[in-house]
């Protein structure tokens, strides 16, 4: 057993998966012909003629990204209706036959380049299933199709953090269900955007397992491999001890990463979690829906729960008929990013100091307080308990602490929180995983002195930060 921790506590994530959980909060848009038919899922007989955005304007989309405290936005640049928001060559259901500028417009352009413009990042959503495109269900037909258009987003628009797939799929006009070639199409883009992470039916980032923005107490990077491979094979393999294995993990399973799981497991990988959901009940627009924008309690909780639970948070905007992020989804986005920002704005443990009940030479436990990501206290190999104390220097009164471990592994399974008070340590929270995040927020307190206790965790813990704060109260 020794061994098998040894090894979890060794797997770490590449540069792009880092890159994305750093981003922590961006923005999914849902655009195209359902918009204008007030449906979810469109059929693929939409005329383009219905798409007309008068007043489209993709810097107000970024200037209410940015107000929320977004990083990036992922565009749906085809959704399953196959209808294409920029002038794609292989097909005639885009915005090139739409009135939209006399059927000269790039929805993709716009928005790629007005994300440059705002300093945030710029992604993509492409639809495997297409219910317009005649050649879907003929499978490597249909496969050389999704290519091209794949190509054509990967090399006409700049830098792309992030290409998104769902595994929405179905039959085509034939009554043949398609089969994706999901490895060439990682390849394709890995070859033309590799920085790019693939997210969800992809290797790099995976789907938290609903839709509501439900979190998990306990969110694990470090997940068996056969969960990475779940999609995949479930698509492509004949062989029924392949179905089988995939079938032992889910996306929707409440424990993708303790002891009693790992322990069953040949390979582990780094596989961390996203939070996805929308602002609305829907994914597009629907007027009808223009007062059940999520309340600024419930986006915190789910921000709380993502972001602060070792997860990222993409958080869906949809458009209007106008082309603009309606006035009160930007609102409540600005409201939210104001809270944040407030929150999370002053750090009382910068002049702060610390000490460790262990600690191993070159990672002193200062590093917990220098804002630096590269650094860290651990303490010798194969102390798996162990406890800091930090001393604020005076008394001061604070609801929030922020914890995170080194950004190259996650090893730490239970911790708890003191505060001192009157001489007595006093619990102030307890928490399972930590991971890249963890937000711990309580009832405010005053006390001079905070202790973390590592009660659990993997060949030996680390910790990169250790952040106080005194901001609103979520109410959860």
């Amino acid at each position: 057993m020794n061994d098998l921790i040894q090894y979890a506590a060794q797997v770490k994530p590449s540069d792009r998966q880092l890159a994305l959980q750093e981003m922590e909060f961006y923005a999914f848009i849902h655009f195209t012909v359902n918009t204008y038919t007030d449906e979810e899922w469109g059929h693929g007989h939409e005329d383009p003629v219905i798409f007309n955005p008068v007043q489209f304007d993709a810097d107000q989309w970024v200037d209410s990204c940015r107000e929320a405290g977004m990083t990036g936005l992922i565009l749906t640049c085809k959704h399953h209706d196959g209808f294409c928001l920029w002038p794609s060559q292989y097909t005639e259901h885009s915005v090139k036959n739409s009135p939209w500028k006399n059927g000269q417009g790039d929805i993709v352009k716009e928005v790629a380049d007005a994300c440059r413009r705002g300093g945030i990042k710029f992604g993509i959503y492409l639809s495997p299933w297409d219910r317009h495109e005649p050649t879907y269900g003929n499978s490597p037909l249909y496969n050389a199709y999704f290519m091209s258009q794949l190509r054509e987003l990967l090399t006409n628009y700049g830098n792309i953090f992030c290409v998104w797939f769902d595994g929405a799929c179905g039959e085509g006009p034939n009554g043949k269900r398609q089969e994706y070639d999901w490895d060439a199409y990682y390849s394709l883009i890995r070859e033309l955007q590799p920085n790019a992470v693939i997210s969800v039916c992809g290797p790099d980032i995976r789907w938290c397992g609903n839709e509501a923005g439900y979190c998990r107490e306990s969110e694990w990077s470090v997940v068996p491999a056969s969960l990475r491979a779940n999609e995949k094979i479930q698509e492509k393999s004949q062989q029924a001890d392949d179905r089988e294995f995939a079938r032992r993990y889910n996306s929707e399973d409440q424990d993708l990463g303790s002891r009693e799981i790992i322990s069953q497991e040949r390979e582990l990988v780094w596989y961390p979690a996203e939070v996805n959901t929308s602002i609305r009940p829907g994914w597009f627009y629907h007027a009808s829906e223009d007062d059940k924008v999520k309340s600024l309690e419930e986006l915190l909780h789910i921000y709380y729960g993502s972001v602060g639970g070792n997860a990222s948070f993409l958080l869906n905007i949809p458009p209007d008929q106008r082309g603009l992020i309606h006035e009160n989804d930007r609102a409540r986005l600005k409201e939210l990013g104001e809270t944040i920002s407030n929150t999370f704005r002053t750090n009382l443990a910068d002049q702060a100091t610390a000490k460790a009940s262990e600690t191993m030479s070159g990672h002193d436990v200062m590093n917990i307080l220098d804002g630096d990501k590269d650094t860290y206290w651990a303490p010798e190999a194969g102390t798996e308990q162990a406890m800091i104390e930090v001393d604020l220097q005076d008394e001061k009164e604070f609801n929030h602490i922020v914890l995170q471990e080194y950004r190259y592994s996650q090893r730490i399974e239970r911790f708890e929180l003191e505060y001192e008070q009157d001489g007595v340590w006093k619990s102030l929270w307890s928490g399972t995983v930590i991971g890249y995040k963890r937000i711990c927020h309580f009832d405010a307190v005053r006390s001079r002195y905070i202790r973390l206790k590592i009660t659990e965790s993997r060949w030996c813990p680390t910790i990169s930060a250790f952040k106080v704060y005194k901001g609103r109260q979520p109410n959860m």
